[in-house]
C-alpha cells in the first residue's frame, strides 16, 4: 500500500467508519454474551485501526495487502481474548497484537535463516507473551515470559532477537543537534590497526563515567530501551533521562 492508495485488500480505505469507545464497548459486551454479529461490525469499525498500525511496516519489501490480512488476523484475535472487565481501551490492547501478528508473518518469511529450536523458543516466547499481555493487559517483562516458558532470560532474549527483522546499515540510531549516528558508524574493523586507539580511548572515557551514567547508556544504547523505560526502571523522570543522556555523551565525546 502506497500511501496515496485508496484500496486495499478490495477495501476502499476513504470510506472506512470510525466506532467511537462506547460502542466498542456495546458490540464487546453483546459479542461475549453470543452475538456474532457483534464480532464483524467491530471488525470492520476497526480496520483504520489494522491501517495505521501496517504503515510502519511498509517498503520492507512485502505485499501490503497480505500486511493488511494478516492485521485483520490480529485485530480479529484481540477481539476474541480482549477483557471488557478491565479499565483499558480497546485499541490500547489491540494494537501489540495486531502488530505483533504482522512481525510474526514477516519473521516466517525473512530469509535469514535461524536453527529449528531457536525458532521454537521464539514461538513459545512469543505464545507467552500474547497469553500474559491478555491476562494482565499490558505488555510483559522478559522475566515473567521466561518464568512462563521455564527458561532463562538470556535464552528468550536471544530467541528473540533472532526473529527480529534485518536492520539497514543505514538506520540511524541517535541524532543530536543534527549530528546523526548511524548502525554503520557502530561496526568495527578488525582489520583496521589503527582503530585500537580509538578503542582505548572510549573505553577509558566510559570507565570515568559514573554508575549512573554508565547505567543509562546500557540501558539505552546496548538493551534499546526508550527514555522513557529507563526512567520507569531507575525511577527518575523521562526530562532527566533526557538530559543525563546529552551530558553522559557529551563527556564520551570529550565536550564536557
Amino acid at each position: 500500500m502506497s500511501y496515496n492508495k485508496v484500496e486495499i485488500c478490495g477495501v476502499n480505505t476513504s470510506k472506512l467508519t470510525t466506532l467511537k469507545e462506547e460502542e466498542k464497548k456495546a458490540l464487546l459486551e453483546k459479542y461475549r454474551k453470543g452475538d456474532k454479529s457483534a464480532r464483524d461490525k467491530l471488525v470492520k469499525g476497526n480496520l483504520r485501526l489494522v491501517l495505521s498500525v501496517i504503515q510502519k511496516f511498509i517498503g520492507r519489501g512485502e505485499n501490503p495487502d497480505d500486511l493488511f490480512q494478516v492485521g485483520c488476523i490480529g485485530l480479529m484475535k484481540a477481539i476474541d481474548n480482549f477483557n471488557t472487565d478491565f479499565d483499558v481501551r480497546f485499541s490500547t490492547y489491540a494494537v501489540p497484537m495486531i502488530a505483533g501478528e504482522v512481525r510474526r508473518y514477516m519473521r516466517d518469511n525473512n530469509p535469514i535463516r535461524v536453527s529449528r529450536s531457536l525458532r521454537d523458543l521464539a514461538y513459545r516466547a512469543m505464545q507467552a507473551k500474547e497469553q500474559l499481555t491478555a491476562q494482565n493487559q499490558k505488555e510483559p517483562t522478559i522475566k515473567q515470559i521466561a518464568e512462563m516458558i521455564d527458561c532463562k532470560q538470556s535464552d528468550v532474549v536471544m530467541a528473540l532477537e533472532s526473529i527480529t527483522d534485518p536492520v539497514s546499515l543505514y538506520e540511524p540510531v541517535y541524532s543530536d543537534a543534527g549530528d546523526t549516528l548511524y548502525v554503520l558508524d557502530q561496526i568495527g574493523d578488525k582489520n583496521d590497526d589503527s582503530n585500537w586507539l580509538d578503542e582505548i580511548s572510549l573505553k577509558e572515557a566510559i570507565n570515568m563515567l559514573q554508575p549512573r551514567e554508565k547505567n543509562i547508556l546500557y540501558l539505552r544504547f546496548f538493551l534499546g530501551k526508550t527514555q522513557i523505560e529507563v526512567a520507569n526502571e531507575i525511577g527518575i523522570s523521562q526530562a532527566q533521562v533526557s538530559r543525563l543522556e546529552k551530558y553522559t555523551l557529551d563527556k564520551v565525546k570529550g565536550k564536557v
